[in-house]
């Protein structure tokens, strides 16, 4: 059997003092094998000029300062029927026979197919995200608190906000970009122009100020006003520097050996071999 790399790297070629660690890792699917491996590596990022304060929400899963938005994919709301399907296949099957095992493979590969989908995404919208900036920052949400609304926490959870903002910190930390932490409160209330406080419920889409006059998407008008606060707490900081969130502790520049230490010891989903 010959093991191949997602680079196409022949495993068996490769120096052996450089593999510290091999790894099974069973999955609904099957086996894989997981080397970790010492090597190089080298990443210049290319200066765009831009800096960008993002808003994460569900009915767009991130707004801009821009005024750019990402899809959310609610990657689990489209599955939910092909779940019900196969978790009703199951409860009719016999238990301990062979039928209730092949029916529950099928249901544990139709989750995993989703946790990989959410995990893709999020890997590609932060790596996007970072690669065409020089500064991002972001609100310091606390989705342990968040999910306990009752109404909104399958959505929540669906968005997968905590692994895209551990990606974003990490592509932060290998391309040397700042990512900033923000104190989330009244980003959403505050006018962008002004700074005139307007009350809005959370079905209140469009921030309208009676101060200025402006009327602006509110997530977009929360992502400006997540840059700014960014450039008050943090500063403006150059590419490369190391720049502090809102409390005053080290952004993931600051942090680079840490995030990769953490993204190649925490249980990621390894690389097909």
């Amino acid at each position: 059997m010959r093991l191949v790399g997602n680079k196409g790297q022949r495993i068996e070629e490769f120096p052996i003092k450089q593999i510290k660690r091999v790894r099974l890792i069973k999955r609904a699917d099957g086996y894989y094998v997981q080397f970790a491996v010492q090597a190089e590596r080298y990443i210049e990022h290319v200066p765009t000029g831009k800096h960008a304060g993002i808003d994460m929400g569900l009915k767009e899963f991130l707004t801009d300062s821009d005024g750019n938005t990402v899809a959310n994919p609610h990657h689990l709301r489209k599955a939910e029927k092909k779940f019900k399907r196969l978790h009703r296949r199951l409860s009719r099957k016999q238990k301990k026979s062979a039928n209730r095992k092949k029916a529950r493979k099928q249901l544990a590969k139709a989750y995993l197919k989703v946790q990989r989908q959410r995990e893709d995404f999020a890997r590609k919208t932060a790596s996007t995200l970072i690669t065409s900036h020089d500064l991002i920052a972001y609100e310091h949400l606390k989705t342990a608190n968040l999910v306990k609304n009752r109404k909104l926490a399958k959505s929540i959870s669906d968005a997968s906000w905590g692994r895209f903002l551990f990606w974003l910190n990490y592509y932060g930390a290998i391309y040397a970009i700042p990512v900033i932490a923000i104190e989330p409160a009244f980003t959403s209330q505050d006018c962008s122009a002004c700074g005139t406080r307007i009350k809005k419920s959370l079905s209140v889409r469009t921030h309208i100020c009676s101060g200025c006059g402006l009327v602006l998407d509110r997530d977009h008008n929360a992502a400006i006003n997540i840059l700014e606060k960014a450039y008050r707490t943090g500063g403006q900081s150059e590419t490369g520097g190391q720049p502090q969130n809102a409390w005053g502790e080290a952004t993931s520049t600051a942090l680079s050996a840490m995030a990769v230490r953490q993204a190649t010891s925490w249980n990621q989903e390894p690389p097909v071999l």
